[in-house]
């Protein structure tokens, strides 16, 4: 019996190696090199992870049974301790494993379990980066570009087709049109022309959908930044939230519960809008934008997405932006005004993620429709 508990703890001093390189690997300065590490939670990472703690539960397991079960010497008051000890991390163990597959998608790529989504669902992913499926029978089509940020990549949607670039495709005429998506999370103005100027198709028609911190990159240039986040530094306790960031189960825990105040985004957006030494730079940007699509001769659109759960407020920020495109009459869909009949939870793609629904990807690809059937005719 006692040769058996030996064993075990040899085999668990051999499982920590792989335990700690796959949970810890940042500690020895190891990266794992695989495509969109960081922003997608690999596979066969996980399994491995899975792997390693099933095998470190079975010899637990062992332990217990040889020195507690197989023990007639034993106390029964540290025998009942050790039974429930057991099964409590058992059930630790399963759980974190379970969790290890387990996705749900956030505002960003910080939680594990939307690393885990972004896995299973971004993609297809085109030679040049974005989410979208390849087109190899355009050439005879209409090209519209589709330009934006998540809301356009469809950041939350679990199928492309939800997207409202896919269903304006599908109005339009897949026949006769082929939409690209140029969508890209976390761009901003300055950041979507660039892309625009290099993506090696040029557009027929144009398609930008604006969201309130479009503005980042020229408010970053008058020394105005959002409030700094850096997740798990809420928690107090040493070494917890070290243990938070690595582990599935508390790690989707920690999650479930809001850790930036919200006021730090508005506040950002309202001082962005009001302050003319920022809005007018990021006018000039959206203008090269403006100016791409007339020198190529193509018809642009604009889709005004607000905060979904503050439309008003967003409306007041970003009205400067409204009137640009106005008084250079180039079509405005204001998609607050089309929101009333959607309730402000079926809004958005889900309670940690304030990304646009399907519901709301269907309006925005009906009200570009009509603006732009009556043009493209």
């Amino acid at each position: 019996m006692i040769s058996k508990l030996i064993t075990s703890l040899v085999r668990l001093a051999v499982l920590s190696i792989p335990a700690f390189l796959l949970f810890f690997p940042d500690k020895i300065n190891i990266k794992f090199d695989y495509p969109y590490a960081g922003l997608m939670d690999n596979f066969y990472i996980r399994l491995a992870k899975a792997m390693v703690l099933f095998f470190v539960l079975i010899e637990l397991l062992r332990m217990f049974y040889y020195g507690i079960i197989k023990n007639p010497k034993g106390n029964k008051i540290v025998a009942n301790i050790a039974t429930l000890g057991i099964m409590v991390v058992w059930l630790a163990g399963l759980l974190e494993i379970a969790f290890m597959f387990v996705s749900q998608s956030h505002e960003g790529d910080l939680s594990k379990a939307s690393q885990i989504w972004f896995a299973k669902y971004w993609k297809p992913i085109t030679t040049e980066g974005y989410r979208d499926f390849p087109k190899t029978d355009a050439e005879k089509k209409k090209k519209v570009l589709v330009l934006g940020d998540s809301f356009a990549a469809g950041h939350g949607l679990d199928k492309t087709e939800e997207r409202f670039s896919d269903q304006l495709e599908q109005k339009l005429g897949a026949d006769k049109y082929a939409v690209y998506n140029l969508g890209v999370s976390g761009s901003d103005t300055r950041d979507e022309f660039q892309r625009l100027q290099k993506f090696p198709v040029k557009p027929d028609v144009l398609v930008l959908e604006y969201f309130p911190n479009d503005i980042e990159r020229a408010a970053r240039d008058a020394k105005l930044t959002l409030a700094e986040f850096k997740p798990y530094d809420d928690i107090k306790l040493p070494g917890v939230g070290s243990l938070v960031m690595r582990f599935y189960l508390p790690n989707y825990i920690y999650w479930q519960f809001p850790h930036m105040p919200p006021a730090s985004i508005t506040d950002f957006v309202q001082k962005s809008y009001t302050d003319t030494t920022i809005l007018n730079p990021h006018l000039r940007d959206l203008q090269k934008i403006v100016d791409y699509a007339r020198a190529h001769k193509a018809p642009m659109y604009v889709v005004m997405v607000p905060f979904l759960q503050n439309v008003e407020k967003s409306n007041g920020y970003t009205k400067p932006i409204e009137d640009f495109f106005t008084n250079q009459q180039i079509p405005v869909v204001r998609l607050s005004e089309h929101l009333s009949p959607i309730p402000p939870k079926e809004r958005i793609v889900g309670k940690n993620d304030g990304h646009a629904s399907a519901k709301v990807n269907a309006v925005i690809a009906d009200k570009l429709y009509e603006q732009m059937k009556v043009s493209l005719k």
